[in-house]
C-alpha cells in the first residue's frame, strides 16, 4: 500500500500531518477519516481500516486534529468546531491536489464530527461513524472529575487514556453549543452507523439516536463483540469490507468493492461481524437478530438487506418496520407490480399506481361476508389509487387483476409452513 505525507494548514491556521494510503491501481474514490478524540492518525483503528480500504480500490487520507500528533497548535486551544473546521480543510486539499472526498468516515468523536463537517463537504456522497456518540456533549464523562474546576478556573489537566491533556472553558462552552439533532436530520446523504452492543466508552444508545435522528438511506451495523477502539484486527477490517461494499453503491462506477467484498446493505440494516453473507438460493430468506435492540432483527435474501423491529414501546428499537407492517409491504408491492405489468401488457395510460394498507384484529361477528363467526379474525384494507387517464373500464379491469397478485392469492389459500430445528 503506497503511503504519501500529506501537510495542509487547518482550521486554525497551523500546520496539520496527515498520510494518504494509496491503492495500487487509479483511486476509484477517495474517503476522508476523522479519528477519535486525543487519538491520532496512526491509531490501529485508522490504519486497519485505511488500509482494508486501499485494497478495495479507495484512497483514504487521516490526519492528526490540531494539537495532536504530529500536527502543530495547542490542544488546548482546540475544541469540536475547530475539529469540524480541521475535515473541512482536509477536504480543501483533496479537492485541490487530489479529488474531493466522497466518503467521510469518522471513529467515536470523530464520527460524530464528520456528521456536521458533511454540509461543509458537498462532494461527499456516503457518511460513515463507528462507536460514535450522538452528541460531543456525551464526552463530558471522560472529564467529569474536572468539569467543576474547568468551569471555576478556566482550565484543567484532565488524564484520558493515560495521557494529559489540558482542557479549557471554550471546549465545554463550545460542546454545549453543538445542535447534532438538526445536522443529523438535514445530512442528506447515504449514512451507515457502525456500533458495537458492548462498546463501554460509548453506549450502543448513542447509535440508536443517531439511526432514528438520520434520513434513508441509512443503514446499521452491530459489531458483535468488538471493543471501542476496534482493537482486534478482524473487527477493524470486517468494517472496512462492509464499507467498502456499501459506499459501491453510491459511487459514480457502482464498483469499488471490488469481487470479494460483501454485498452492500440496503437502508434500515444491521448485521454482525460475519454475518455480511454470501448470494443465497433463491427464494431462500434468513432472519437473525442484529443486536441493536432486544427484538430488532436483520433480514437477508442473499443480496439484499432488510431490518425488521417494534417499536420502543414494545421493547424493540423502532430500527425497521413491524412483522406486521412487512407483511402489508409485501402485499402492496405484489399488488402495484402485478396492476403494472398488466397495464403495460395493455398499454393503457396508468402513470403512477399506490397502495395504502392497514391491517388490524376485528370480532369475526362484525365481518358480514367471513365463514368465521366466531373469535377473532386479521382484516387487511387496501386502497389502490390510479394516476392517469384511465376510463371506468380499464379502473375496474385493474382493480380485478390486483386480486390476482400471487402474494394475494397465497393470503387467501391454505399455507403449510414446516419448522425444523437447524443442527447445530
Amino acid at each position: 500500500m503506497p503511503t504519501t505525507k500529506a501537510t495542509f494548514p487547518g482550521a486554525q491556521g497551523q500546520t496539520l500531518a496527515g498520510r494518504l494510503d494509496l491503492p495500487e491501481g487509479p483511486p476509484k474514490a477517495y474517503a476522508l477519516f476523522a479519528h477519535c478524540f486525543t487519538c491520532s492518525k496512526d491509531i490501529f483503528a485508522a490504519s486497519r481500516v485505511s488500509t482494508a480500504l486501499t485494497e478495495q480500490g479507495i484512497a483514504v487520507l487521516r490526519f492528526d486534529f490540531t494539537g495532536l500528533g504530529s500536527s502543530e497548535g495547542e490542544f488546548a486551544n482546540s475544541n469540536f468546531s475547530s475539529n469540524v473546521g480541521d475535515l473541512a480543510a482536509a477536504a480543501d486539499y483533496l479537492r485541490a491536489e487530489h479529488e474531493a472526498p466522497r466518503i467521510l468516515i469518522g471513529h467515536s468523536l470523530g464520527g460524530t464530527a464528520v456528521l456536521v463537517a458533511a454540509a461543509r463537504i458537498p462532494e461527499a456522497v456516503a457518511v460513515s461513524t463507528i462507536n460514535a456518540p450522538c452528541d460531543p456533549a456525551h464526552m463530558q464523562h471522560l472529564i467529569a472529575a474536572e468539569i467543576d474546576t474547568i468551569w471555576e478556573t478556566g482550565e484543567a489537566e484532565v488524564s484520558i487514556g493515560g495521557r494529559k491533556f489540558r482542557i479549557q472553558r471554550q471546549f465545554l462552552e463550545d460542546i454545549s453549543s453543538q445542535n447534532l439533532k438538526q445536522a443529523i436530520g438535514s445530512l442528506r446523504r447515504a449514512l451507515l452507523v457502525f456500533h458495537s452492543p458492548t462498546d463501554a466508552t460509548v453506549d450502543v444508545e448513542n447509535a440508536r439516536r443517531i439511526f432514528e435522528l438520520a434520513k434513508h438511506p441509512k443503514s446499521f451495523v452491530a459489531l458483535d463483540g468488538a471493543d471501542h477502539l476496534l482493537s482486534r484486527r478482524e473487527d477493524a477490517e470486517f468494517v472496512a469490507r462492509v464499507l467498502a461494499a456499501w459506499a459501491s453503491r453510491y459511487l459514480p462506477d457502482g464498483d469499488a468493492a471490488g469481487a470479494e467484498a460483501p454485498s452492500p446493505p440496503a437502508p434500515a440494516t444491521a448485521v454482525a461481524p460475519g454475518e455480511a453473507g454470501e448470494p443465497g438460493e433463491p427464494g431462500t430468506v434468513t432472519v437473525t437478530e442484529s443486536g441493536l435492540s432486544r427484538l430488532s432483527q436483520t433480514i437477508h435474501d442473499g443480496r439484499h438487506f432488510l431490518a425488521a423491529d417494534e417499536p420502543v414501546q414494545l421493547g424493540g428499537a423502532d430500527s425497521g418496520p413491524t412483522p406486521y407492517e412487512l407483511l402489508l409491504a409485501s402485499l402492496g408491492a405484489c399488488t402495484s407490480i402485478t396492476v403494472r405489468m398488466y397495464a403495460d401488457r395493455k398499454q393503457w395510460p396508468l402513470e403512477r399506481i399506490s397502495v395504502r394498507l392497514k391491517h388490524e384484529k376485528i370480532h369475526a361477528r362484525d365481518c358480514a361476508e367471513c365463514e368465521t363467526r366466531e373469535g377473532r379474525l386479521d382484516r387487511i384494507e387496501r386502497e389502490i389509487s390510479l394516476d392517469g387517464p384511465l376510463d371506468a373500464e380499464q379502473r375496474g379491469r385493474l382493480m380485478e387483476i390486483a386480486d390476482k397478485c400471487p402474494v394475494h392469492r397465497t393470503l387467501h389459500s391454505e399455507v403449510v409452513v414446516e419448522t425444523r430445528l437447524a443442527e447445530a
